[in-house]
């Protein structure tokens, strides 16, 4: 799969656009071409290579023997490189002792769906298509798409929608043709992360493991992929959420993956942002203040859940959290009175126990809602003193309030010392089911002067949430289960019910490592590297929850994303989280709290951003953290 918004393009292994399944060149979600067939004398070539080489660009290798009989070693090469663009570029390199005329032909065809209609097998047959220009042409009502050649053929017929070359190979020589699929009425794709001012800074790691390198490199590639211009304002960048069935914004998603790829820089957050805040409902309403979101399926126990409550939660979180890590003050005032509202309005919604309910009625009080309520309360708190704006207090009141409850409310005790409850149903009582939210309760946020907020656990029970995280049942050996492997209702690919999600994961290896316990975070990280090695280091946004074994691979999931967004970023903070970086770009400070045990030897992390400039960071053997580069004044805290 070649990512490069709003172009994609779906190939089979062996290059051969068959017009099967997803086979196919896309433009913002419509198939421009489906079938893309090369014959060279008659044969298609055998296949003996496919590879990524970025993550817009696929190339794709495979030989025939086209001299007169003489030994099986084939004499032609044909590699294709496909883009994302719509662009192929064949080429025919021989290594026969003589000259030779070949003749090749491409079988082009399309049906003009849509990735919707396709993805549910309701697609027609191909279109008729025509000659144009130096190529074919294919209209339906929805539109209509064509394909240039370059040099153009020496014989189209469109009955059969074929283009034909009579091409002369030189004796050891080389020739390439070059095919341009487009819909009419656009322009080439110009995918955003691919310009010079991407909002993804091009940061690089090295030292002993070389999986760090690998995965960094690929996380940034697919989030430069994955970027999209908001229509309203194309300054203005966000994630999609991922390819190809998520090509669309998904808040929830794209407030994560920019607050975690914030050491790749600001402007990502604050094009999200600003994004989301023209989407805010302002009218008054029991919604006011609220980033609108649609619903996620929550697993077998509960009810669906909402996203869009998720997104108004993160929305405060990321702007804090940005500032801190150098988001220029014009920009934070201008956001500011969105994050107010957001605040607003979770101060309204809460009910008499101080919970954030469910927005359905009679729905229930999810315990990774009241983790990130709580978050969202301190660190808006802590954003609304920064900026000189008043209603600091009454949200630390209520997040005080709140975690006095969540402790007698949502803590199951046992013999074994005790575990969160998955959700508080509506006539109060416990869900004891437990899954990766969980750790959410460890992500608690960063302050100023290099400190994280407190979470809603105590340090007792946040240890024994970190033996449940470590432990058989929900560690599988690559990541968190979503639903523990001894649960009721466990499935290895359930979506929320035991499949490995690795934003998930991140988060927790995040909250762990902040909370001290690094033998913990080490195990997780080192399971989800070895699955990102066993994924080419492209990670799918969720994959099958089976207990690794010796010589075994992940299994992946058939509805995964990949490469999502949530994914990719959750790569870069696996990795900046080994050194610990808590900027505080306002008070002109940064401390680092590297991981101690070093689980992946020396590591150094050159190109990140901190106060808009350029930062870079060692981490020893010894786990000892030494700045390599960073803004003039920026100050080393303790």
């Amino acid at each position: 799969m070649c990512v490069a918004l709003p172009g994609l393009a779906i190939s089979p292994p062996g290059g051969q656009l068959t017009g099967r399944g997803l086979d196919g060149y896309y433009r913002a979600g419509r198939r421009v071409l489906s079938r893309c067939q090369v014959r060279v004398a008659g044969r298609e070539p055998l296949p003996v290579q496919s590879r990524l080489t970025s993550a817009d660009r696929a190339h794709f290798v495979g030989t025939l023997r086209a001299s007169p009989p003489g030994g099986p070693d084939p004499d032609v090469v044909v590699e294709r490189i496909r883009t994302a663009d719509g662009t192929e570029r064949i080429t025919l390199r021989s290594s026969a002792p003589r000259p030779m005329r070949l003749p090749v032909e491409v079988a082009l065809g399309t049906d003009l769906a849509d990735l919707g209609t396709i993805a549910a097998g309701a697609t027609g047959p191909d279109l008729p298509a025509s000659v144009h220009d130096s190529g074919l042409r294919w209209s339906a009502s929805t539109g209509r798409s064509s394909v240039t050649a370059t040099p153009p053929p020496t014989d189209s017929l469109a009955s059969a929608g074929l283009l034909r070359w009579e091409v002369d190979l030189p004796a050891g020589g080389s020739a390439t043709l070059e095919l341009r699929a487009r819909l009419d009425g656009t322009g080439p794709v110009r995918p955003a992360g691919r310009t010079a001012t991407s909002p993804v800074a091009h940061a690089r790691a090295d030292g002993d493991d070389p999986r760090a390198e690998a995965l960094l490199r690929t996380s940034i590639e697919d989030l430069r992929a994955l970027l999209v211009r908001d229509p309203a304002r194309p300054t203005d960048q966000h994630l999609a959420a991922g390819a190809p069935w998520r090509c669309g914004l998904a808040p929830a998603e794209a407030l994560a993956a920019a607050r975690m790829t914030l050491p790749l820089g600001t402007r990502l957050a604050a094009g999200t942002l600003r994004t989301l805040a023209r989407t805010q409902v302002t009218a008054r309403g029991p919604r006011y203040g609220m980033i609108p979101g649609p619903r996620r399926d929550a697993g077998p126990h509960l009810p669906p859940g909402c996203t869009g409550t998720e997104a108004t939660l993160l929305f405060p979180v990321l702007l804090a959290e940005a500032r801190r890590w150098g988001l220029p003050e014009g920009e934070t005032e201008e956001l500011l009175p969105t994050a107010e509202r957001c605040l607003a309005w979770l101060t309204t919604i809460v009910d008499e126990s101080a919970y954030l309910c469910d927005p359905q009625p009679g729905g229930p009080v999810r315990c990774e809602t009241q983790a990130q309520a709580h978050r969202a309360a301190l660190l808006g708190a802590d954003l609304l003193d920064a900026c000189g704006r008043p209603g600091s207090m009454g949200l630390r009141h209520w997040a005080q309030t709140l975690r006095t409850a969540f402790h007698t409310d949502f803590w199951i005790d046992d013999p074994s010392g005790g575990r969160p409850a998955a959700a508080r149903l509506a006539d109060g009582r416990p869900l004891p089911y437990l899954g990766a939210g969980a750790a959410h309760l460890l992500d608690t946020g960063l302050l100023g002067a290099g400190t994280v907020a407190p979470g809603l656990l105590d340090n007792v029970r946040t240890q024994h949430l970190a033996r449940l995280l470590a432990g058989p049942a929900l560690d599988s050996g690559w990541g968190l289960r979503g639903l523990g492997a001894e649960e009721n209702g466990h499935n290895p690919f359930g979506h929320r019910s035991g499949a490995v999600r690795v934003h998930e994961t991140a988060v927790a290896v995040a909250g762990l490592t902040a909370a001290g316990y690094e033998r913990e975070a080490g195990s997780l990280l080192n399971g989800v590297l070895s699955a990102a090695a066993a994924f080419g280091y492209r990670l799918p946004e969720m994959y099958a929850g089976e207990r690794r074994t010796d010589g075994g691979v992940p299994l992946p999931h058939p509805a995964a994303c990949r490469p999502a967004a949530t994914a990719a970023a959750a790569g870069v903070l696996l990795l900046t989280t080994l050194v610990g970086i808590r900027p505080d770009a306002p008070a002109g400070t940064v401390t680092l709290r590297p991981v101690r045990s070093a689980p992946l030897g020396e590591i150094g992390l050159t190109g990140l951003r901190v106060g808009g400039a350029p930062f870079s960071v060692r981490v020893s053997r010894l786990g000892l953290a030494m700045v390599e580069e960073a803004a003039d004044g920026l100050q080393l805290g303790v």
